[in-house]
Protein backbone atom coordinates (compact mmCIF):
# COMPACT_ATOMS: atom_id res chain seq x y z
CA UNK A 1 0.00 0.00 0.00
CA UNK A 2 1.30 3.47 -0.90
CA UNK A 3 2.44 5.66 1.96
CA UNK A 4 0.56 8.84 2.79
CA UNK A 5 1.68 12.38 3.58
CA UNK A 6 0.01 15.72 4.25
CA UNK A 7 1.95 18.81 3.14
CA UNK A 8 1.01 22.31 4.28
CA UNK A 9 1.84 25.34 2.19
CA UNK A 10 1.57 23.06 -0.84
CA UNK A 11 0.39 25.72 -3.27
CA UNK A 12 3.81 27.18 -4.04
CA UNK A 13 7.55 27.14 -3.36
CA UNK A 14 9.06 24.36 -1.29
CA UNK A 15 5.64 22.86 -0.57
CA UNK A 16 4.75 22.55 -4.25
CA UNK A 17 8.07 21.05 -5.35
CA UNK A 18 8.08 18.65 -2.40
CA UNK A 19 4.50 17.54 -3.03
CA UNK A 20 5.25 16.86 -6.68
CA UNK A 21 8.35 14.90 -5.67
CA UNK A 22 6.33 12.68 -3.33
CA UNK A 23 3.69 12.10 -6.01
CA UNK A 24 6.42 11.09 -8.46
CA UNK A 25 7.76 8.67 -5.84
CA UNK A 26 4.39 6.92 -5.56
CA UNK A 27 3.05 8.47 -2.35
CA UNK A 28 -0.53 9.57 -1.76
CA UNK A 29 -0.26 13.29 -1.00
CA UNK A 30 -2.69 15.66 0.71
CA UNK A 31 -2.20 19.27 -0.37
CA UNK A 32 -3.04 21.87 2.26
CA UNK A 33 -3.11 25.63 1.69
CA UNK A 34 -5.44 28.60 1.67
CA UNK A 35 -6.08 28.81 -2.09
CA UNK A 36 -7.71 25.86 -3.81
CA UNK A 37 -6.64 27.05 -7.26
CA UNK A 38 -2.91 26.93 -6.46
CA UNK A 39 -3.30 23.53 -4.79
CA UNK A 40 -4.95 22.21 -7.95
CA UNK A 41 -2.06 23.61 -9.97
CA UNK A 42 0.31 21.66 -7.72
CA UNK A 43 -1.78 18.50 -8.07
CA UNK A 44 -1.82 18.73 -11.86
CA UNK A 45 -4.68 16.23 -11.97
CA UNK A 46 -2.60 13.46 -10.37
CA UNK A 47 -4.82 10.62 -9.15
CA UNK A 48 -2.95 10.35 -5.83
CA UNK A 49 -3.23 14.06 -4.96
CA UNK A 50 -5.92 15.10 -2.48
CA UNK A 51 -6.70 18.84 -2.47
CA UNK A 52 -7.56 20.10 1.02
CA UNK A 53 -7.91 23.90 1.12
CA UNK A 54 -7.78 25.35 4.63
CA UNK A 55 -6.01 27.93 6.79
CA UNK A 56 -3.43 26.26 9.06
CA UNK A 57 -4.24 28.70 11.86
CA UNK A 58 -7.89 27.55 11.93
CA UNK A 59 -8.00 24.51 14.21
CA UNK A 60 -11.46 23.40 13.15
CA UNK A 61 -10.62 23.57 9.45
CA UNK A 62 -7.34 21.73 10.00
CA UNK A 63 -8.99 18.95 11.98
CA UNK A 64 -11.62 18.53 9.26
CA UNK A 65 -8.98 18.38 6.49
CA UNK A 66 -6.81 15.88 8.36
CA UNK A 67 -9.82 13.71 9.22
CA UNK A 68 -10.91 13.71 5.57
CA UNK A 69 -7.48 12.50 4.48
CA UNK A 70 -7.32 9.82 7.17
CA UNK A 71 -10.80 8.59 6.30
CA UNK A 72 -9.98 8.35 2.60
CA UNK A 73 -6.56 6.74 3.03
CA UNK A 74 -7.11 4.65 6.15
CA UNK A 75 -4.02 6.07 7.87
CA UNK A 76 -1.60 9.02 7.93
CA UNK A 77 2.10 8.18 7.74
CA UNK A 78 3.76 11.62 7.54
CA UNK A 79 3.04 15.33 8.00
CA UNK A 80 5.35 17.90 6.41
CA UNK A 81 4.59 21.05 8.39
CA UNK A 82 5.81 23.52 5.78
CA UNK A 83 3.50 26.56 5.70
CA UNK A 84 5.08 29.82 6.83
CA UNK A 85 5.20 33.57 6.35
CA UNK A 86 7.47 36.52 7.09
CA UNK A 87 7.72 40.32 7.11
CA UNK A 88 9.82 42.94 5.35
CA UNK A 89 13.03 43.78 7.27
CA UNK A 90 12.28 46.01 10.27
CA UNK A 91 14.08 46.92 13.48
CA UNK A 92 12.25 45.96 16.70
CA UNK A 93 10.90 49.49 17.28
CA UNK A 94 9.30 49.50 13.82
CA UNK A 95 7.35 46.24 14.23
CA UNK A 96 3.58 46.49 14.37
CA UNK A 97 2.53 44.08 17.15
CA UNK A 98 -0.37 42.89 15.01
CA UNK A 99 2.05 41.95 12.22
CA UNK A 100 4.24 40.12 14.75
CA UNK A 101 1.18 38.21 15.97
CA UNK A 102 0.27 37.28 12.38
CA UNK A 103 3.70 35.69 11.82
CA UNK A 104 3.45 33.79 15.10
CA UNK A 105 -0.11 32.70 14.27
CA UNK A 106 1.02 31.03 11.04
CA UNK A 107 4.59 29.94 11.82
CA UNK A 108 4.07 28.78 15.40
CA UNK A 109 0.39 28.30 16.19
CA UNK A 110 -0.25 26.87 12.72
CA UNK A 111 2.60 24.39 13.12
CA UNK A 112 1.20 23.35 16.49
CA UNK A 113 -2.36 23.00 15.19
CA UNK A 114 -1.28 20.77 12.30
CA UNK A 115 1.09 18.73 14.46
CA UNK A 116 -1.70 18.30 17.01
CA UNK A 117 -4.08 16.96 14.37
CA UNK A 118 -1.45 14.60 12.95
CA UNK A 119 -0.41 13.37 16.41
CA UNK A 120 -4.04 12.61 17.29
CA UNK A 121 -4.51 10.50 14.15
CA UNK A 122 -1.13 8.75 14.40
CA UNK A 123 -1.68 7.87 18.06
CA UNK A 124 -5.10 6.34 17.38
CA UNK A 125 -4.39 4.40 14.17
CA UNK A 126 -3.40 0.76 13.93
CA UNK A 127 -0.53 0.15 13.64
CA UNK A 128 0.17 3.15 15.81
CA UNK A 129 2.72 5.79 14.87
CA UNK A 130 3.95 8.06 12.11
CA UNK A 131 6.33 10.92 11.43
CA UNK A 132 6.11 14.72 11.63
CA UNK A 133 8.65 16.86 9.75
CA UNK A 134 8.72 20.57 10.55
CA UNK A 135 10.15 23.20 8.22
CA UNK A 136 12.44 25.33 10.35
CA UNK A 137 15.05 27.64 8.86
CA UNK A 138 18.68 28.60 9.34
CA UNK A 139 17.00 31.52 11.15
CA UNK A 140 16.30 29.00 13.92
CA UNK A 141 20.04 29.38 14.68
CA UNK A 142 21.09 32.84 13.48
CA UNK A 143 18.94 35.88 12.60
CA UNK A 144 19.08 38.15 9.60
CA UNK A 145 19.00 41.89 10.28
CA UNK A 146 15.46 43.11 10.87
CA UNK A 147 13.90 39.64 11.19
CA UNK A 148 12.79 39.48 14.82
CA UNK A 149 9.30 38.08 14.10
CA UNK A 150 10.46 35.39 11.66
CA UNK A 151 13.50 34.47 13.78
CA UNK A 152 11.43 34.18 16.96
CA UNK A 153 8.93 31.98 15.16
CA UNK A 154 11.59 29.61 13.84
CA UNK A 155 13.25 29.28 17.24
CA UNK A 156 9.80 28.30 18.52
CA UNK A 157 9.49 25.66 15.78
CA UNK A 158 12.67 24.04 17.10
CA UNK A 159 11.08 23.85 20.54
CA UNK A 160 7.96 22.29 19.05
CA UNK A 161 10.05 19.74 17.13
CA UNK A 162 11.99 18.64 20.18
CA UNK A 163 8.88 18.47 22.36
CA UNK A 164 7.03 16.31 19.83
CA UNK A 165 10.09 14.09 19.41
CA UNK A 166 10.01 13.50 23.16
CA UNK A 167 6.24 13.21 23.62
CA UNK A 168 5.91 10.97 20.57
CA UNK A 169 8.20 8.24 21.87
CA UNK A 170 5.53 6.14 23.63
CA UNK A 171 3.38 6.17 20.48
CA UNK A 172 6.07 5.53 17.83
CA UNK A 173 5.65 9.07 16.47
CA UNK A 174 8.96 10.48 15.24
CA UNK A 175 9.56 14.18 14.72
CA UNK A 176 12.36 15.96 12.87
CA UNK A 177 13.14 19.36 11.44
CA UNK A 178 14.64 20.52 8.16
CA UNK A 179 16.37 23.91 8.30
CA UNK A 180 16.64 25.47 4.85
CA UNK A 181 18.88 28.27 3.67
CA UNK A 182 18.47 30.25 0.43
CA UNK A 183 16.46 27.75 -1.60
CA UNK A 184 15.34 29.54 -4.76
CA UNK A 185 11.63 30.21 -4.26
CA UNK A 186 9.70 33.49 -4.53
CA UNK A 187 10.78 34.26 -0.96
CA UNK A 188 14.45 33.99 -1.97
CA UNK A 189 14.28 36.34 -4.97
CA UNK A 190 15.56 39.33 -2.94
CA UNK A 191 18.54 37.26 -1.78
CA UNK A 192 19.70 36.76 -5.34
CA UNK A 193 19.36 40.46 -6.20
CA UNK A 194 20.63 42.01 -2.97
CA UNK A 195 19.70 41.75 0.70
CA UNK A 196 20.69 43.59 3.88
CA UNK A 197 23.75 42.15 5.63
CA UNK A 198 24.85 42.35 9.26
CA UNK A 199 27.46 45.02 8.44
CA UNK A 200 24.81 47.31 6.97
CA UNK A 201 25.71 46.62 3.33
CA UNK A 202 23.35 45.18 0.72
CA UNK A 203 24.71 42.26 -1.26
CA UNK A 204 23.45 39.40 -3.37
CA UNK A 205 23.75 35.96 -1.77
CA UNK A 206 24.26 32.52 -3.32
CA UNK A 207 21.05 30.53 -3.73
CA UNK A 208 20.36 26.89 -4.55
CA UNK A 209 17.73 25.00 -6.48
CA UNK A 210 14.77 23.88 -4.38
CA UNK A 211 14.88 20.29 -5.68
CA UNK A 212 17.52 19.08 -3.16
CA UNK A 213 15.22 20.29 -0.38
CA UNK A 214 12.37 18.16 -1.69
CA UNK A 215 14.72 15.19 -1.97
CA UNK A 216 15.88 15.72 1.62
CA UNK A 217 12.30 15.75 2.92
CA UNK A 218 11.58 12.56 0.96
CA UNK A 219 14.65 10.96 2.54
CA UNK A 220 13.55 11.96 6.04
CA UNK A 221 10.02 10.69 5.40
CA UNK A 222 11.23 7.38 3.98
CA UNK A 223 13.37 6.30 6.93
CA UNK A 224 12.35 3.01 8.56
CA UNK A 225 10.58 3.00 11.88
CA UNK A 226 13.09 3.35 14.67
CA UNK A 227 15.27 5.84 12.72
CA UNK A 228 14.85 9.61 12.66
CA UNK A 229 16.62 12.71 11.42
CA UNK A 230 16.08 15.12 14.32
CA UNK A 231 17.69 18.08 12.54
CA UNK A 232 18.97 18.54 8.98
CA UNK A 233 20.34 21.74 7.45
CA UNK A 234 20.15 22.07 3.66
CA UNK A 235 21.61 25.34 2.38
CA UNK A 236 23.31 27.10 -0.48
CA UNK A 237 26.95 26.13 0.01
CA UNK A 238 28.40 29.64 0.06
CA UNK A 239 25.58 31.59 1.69
CA UNK A 240 26.50 33.69 4.74
CA UNK A 241 25.27 31.47 7.54
CA UNK A 242 28.33 30.11 9.31
CA UNK A 243 29.88 33.40 10.31
CA UNK A 244 26.71 35.27 9.29
CA UNK A 245 27.38 38.13 11.73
Amino acid sequence: MAQTILITGAGSGIGRVTAQGFLAAGWRVGLIGRRESTLRDTAGGHRDALVLPCDVSDAGAVDAAFDRAAAQWGRLDVLFNNAGTGLRPQTPDEIDPDEFRRVIEVNVTGVLICARAAFRIMRAQDPQGGRIINNGSVSAYAPRPGSIAYTASKHAVTGITRSIALDGRPFDIACGQIDIGNAMTDMAVPMASGILQADGSTRAEPVMDVQPVAEAVLHMASLPRGANVLNMTVMATNMPFVGRG
